[in-house]
């Protein structure tokens, strides 16, 4: 199916007022285009360690809504005229122009899914739930995954380096704490390796369906993996939740910039001998993040590794 794209030339400063204007006309979703600089909240939210380079903000902005063929659309494009011409009395509109495009309709969704295919980390294979088993690896441990709209395919750097560090740790009797667990990939790797158990946390609401239904597809006992959604650096309510002295290893796979205050907190976590493996650390940012641990009187840089341009430094709570 195809829709009509129509874009807004307008300017930050009317962003908001347009986006009102429009969802009161009937219009849901909208796409909005600018440079404006995330904040330090936003940033410290998203899951990558370095933002693409934006060009400087000049206060300028595009809106574009789209509407279906069978929609009156010489009418809707009237009203919004009209809406246009009436923010002006309150709001610098820019260039206020409507340029109009076609796009295809396509699963934005799921088109993923086709890159996504079986791979291994040493003896586990990691699948997606809807792909066979490849018959080479039928001897490996599985881990089945279907990430959802979470954040955590294992194909990442980041989190293979994680993985491996777990087969050096995990023992039958370990308890794993997974901060920003997305998927529950992790977690799930984890208990496939032998844990006792595993808690995940994560900021993202839709860890908690991803995660569950990771549990189920790799028929993981319900008793044995949970997930809870909040920050532990701000939340004091969720760290006495989750528990303190609690864990054998603490895992964080998230960006160098949360995890340099993430690892004051960390001790709190561990018991006495405890493991803490942080990744998503981009090699510009290495020293930076070890800087902050050798600082921490609780723990002590035991190893650091690497694949590509991304590190994972392991440390052991005195």
């Amino acid at each position: 199916m195809k829709w009509n794209r129509f874009t807004i030339a307008t300017t930050t400063q009317a962003e908001d007022l347009i986006g009102e204007m429009l969802s009161e006309l009937g219009i849901e979703g909208i796409e909005i285009e600018d440079n404006v600089p995330l904040s330090k909240e936003d940033t410290m939210a998203m899951f990558v360690d370095i933002l693409p380079e934006l060009p400087p903000d000049e206060g300028k902005a595009k809106i574009s809504f789209y509407l279906e063929p069978e929609e009156d659309i010489e009418v809707i494009l009237k009203k919004v005229k009209e809406g246009l011409e009436e923010l002006k009395d309150f709001v610098e509109i820019g260039e206020g122009t409507i340029t109009e495009s076609e796009t295809e309709d396509k699963d934005w969704i799921n088109n993923w899914k086709q890159f996504f295919k079986p791979f291994t980390v040493d003896d586990i294979l990691i699948k997606p739930t809807w792909e066979k088993i490849p018959e080479k690896d039928k001897d490996k441990i599985l881990v089945e995954i279907d990430p959802g709209t979470a954040f955590g395919t294992g194909l990442h750097e980041t989190t293979q380096l994680c993985i491996k560090q777990l087969k050096k740790y995990v023992k039958s009797d370990t308890k794993v704490l997974d901060i920003g667990t997305g998927s529950g990939i992790l977690s799930i790797v984890a208990l496939k390796l032998g844990a006792q158990e595993a808690i995940g946390t994560d900021l993202d609401p839709n860890a908690i369906s991803a995660a569950e239904e990771n549990r189920i597809a790799n028929q993981i006992e319900e008793e044995k993996f949970s997930v809870y959604i909040g920050n532990v650096i701000e939340e004091e309510e969720l760290v006495e939740r989750i528990g303190e002295r609690s864990y054998d290893i603490v895992t964080a796979n998230i960006l160098a910039d949360i995890i340099i205050p993430l690892q004051k907190i960390i001790p709190r976590f561990l018991k006495a001998g405890g493991i803490f493996i942080s990744s998503g650390i981009l090699d510009t940012k290495e020293e930076a993040v070890k800087e902050a641990i050798e600082k921490n009187p609780d723990l002590e840089i035991i190893e650091t590794t690497y694949q590509g341009e991304w590190v994972s430094i392991t440390t052991v709570k005195r």
